[in-house]
């Protein structure tokens, strides 16, 4: 088996050192360069096509963000791994999005890194639990925006509302079954096309079974 070809890009020689004398003892790993700064290490992952970068964010010259987006635009079967001090949400989405594959802290132990260098070169994602905990807490972030917009905006009885619509049952038929009159029903349909931005039951059907209100027999 072919050794994984590594590239450190750390603006602090001692970090480098550290890392080359722990990965050197992996039966598996090979140290093929060490970069000083972002744009030194674009420029060795051009010349060596290492099969995993290890990249700290903070450095001169050329951030870890955009040598990783630079890197992984030419190079896209070359992993990164973001080793960074920095837990902030920011750097973390900004590493994410610029296309690395794993993300540890610094203080996390040898062990860790060895496992995400070969997480990543078997195609799969490797972050700190740290790390992972930032990651969901913006998910989540992002999907309380989503429902902002869409059923969650709706009251509950507008729910349950929709639901008895996209079940096929009549106005007069819901009004029964929730006891309010006709009248109110028609309201609450009205309020519920307006608030999902719907033209029709068979919008607002797709848009039930979508967020799981109601299902297919």
């Amino acid at each position: 088996m072919a050794s994984i070809k590594i590239l450190l890009a750390d603006d602090h020689k001692i970090t480098r050192d550290g890392l080359r004398a722990l990965l050197e003892q992996q039966a598996n790993m090979n140290v093929v360069g060490e970069a000083e700064n972002g744009r030194e290490a674009v420029r060795l992952a051009m010349d060596l096509a290492p099969d995993v970068v290890v990249m700290d964010i903070s450095m001169p010259e050329l951030n870890g963000i955009e040598a990783t987006r630079q890197i992984r635009g030419v190079l896209p079967d070359t992993k990164v791994i973001a080793l960074s001090m920095y837990a902030d949400r920011r750097y973390v989405v900004g590493m994410l999005k610029a296309g690395v594959s794993g993300y540890l802290l610094k203080n996390c132990a040898f062990d860790e890194l060895v496992s995400a260098i070969e997480a990543v070169t078997n195609n799969e994602s490797f972050l700190s639990p740290r790390i992972a905990d930032t990651v969901m807490k913006d998910y989540t972030h992002i999907l309380e925006q989503d429902e902002t917009a869409g059923v969650s905006a709706l009251s509950a009885r507008e729910r349950e509302v929709l639901q008895l619509v996209a079940e096929g049952l009549s106005t007069r038929q819901i009004a029964e079954r929730i006891h309010v009159s006709v009248k109110t029903v028609e309201t609450h349909r009205q309020q519920i096309m307006k608030k999902l931005n719907a033209k029709s039951v068979a919008e607002l059907t797709k848009i039930a079974l979508r967020e799981g209100l109601t299902a297919l027999d």
